[in-house]
């Protein structure tokens, strides 16, 4: 059994998105941001960077992982799943993971912040952000013209993408006219275990409320 500390954030998701895709059974303890949950001695006890997502493995002695994209790392090579075994192949994945945690996170991040969060408005940086990410989409939807997913088959590359990418209209920056990532951002979004990903810890939130419980094991 797997514990995920998490909230409702793009790199929030992609812990669940991954748990989901592998079909690990879970639990489910939403951290409250606003509340500054993540800044408690508890949490900084596993995280001391004060970061969601977190991970404790039980079937692991409470392994602990942090960093969203170590923790997609981990459950792939736990479970031999969505991440190759040969070394061009997962050095193809590791690398758009990297191009994510890199590149489109942090500029997407900074995007929000500018766009949305600030109340004073600065306008140099949040086209300066804003150009950058579209440009960042132009990466991958080049990447995509010729390839159905980032790195062969479907892998942790797509998820950690997908999960930042399909929040782009809060970032306030278009696809339009970027048809391959359209098209690719459209065919995870129908995956299943990908939907319900996303909906993790809203929904799980909903759920114990009802059912007076503190956690709720999703599987």
């Amino acid at each position: 059994m797997i514990d995920l500390y998490t909230a409702a954030t793009p790199n929030g998701w992609k812990a669940s998105v991954a748990l989901e895709e592998m079909e690990l059974d879970y639990t489910v303890h939403g951290v409250n941001l606003m509340k500054g949950e993540q800044k408690t001695a508890e949490f900084l006890a596993m995280n001391p960077n004060g970061r969601i997502p977190v991970i404790v493995d039980k079937s692991e002695g409470d392994h602990v992982v942090f960093e969203s994209g170590a923790i997609m790392l981990y459950l792939a090579e736990k479970t031999g799943k969505f991440l190759p075994t040969d070394a061009k192949g997962r050095s193809q994945v590791m690398q758009w993971v990297m191009f994510q945690m890199g590149g489109v996170g942090p500029m997407m991040g900074q995007a929000n912040v500018f766009h949305r969060y600030l109340e004073e408005k600065i306008p140099i940086a949040i086209d300066r952000y804003q150009n950058e990410v579209r440009r960042l989409f132009t990466v991958l939807d080049g990447r995509l013209e010729d390839n159905e997913y980032l790195a062969g088959d479907y892998s942790i590359a797509d998820m950690a993408n997908w999960c930042w990418v399909r929040t782009y209209e809060w970032s306030g920056v278009s696809i339009e006219g970027l048809d391959n990532l359209t098209r690719w951002k459209n065919s995870i979004e129908a995956r299943p275990a990908a939907r319900r990903g996303v909906e993790v810890p809203n929904k799980i939130d909903k759920e114990a409320l009802i059912k007076g419980a503190k956690n709720v094991v999703t599987r």
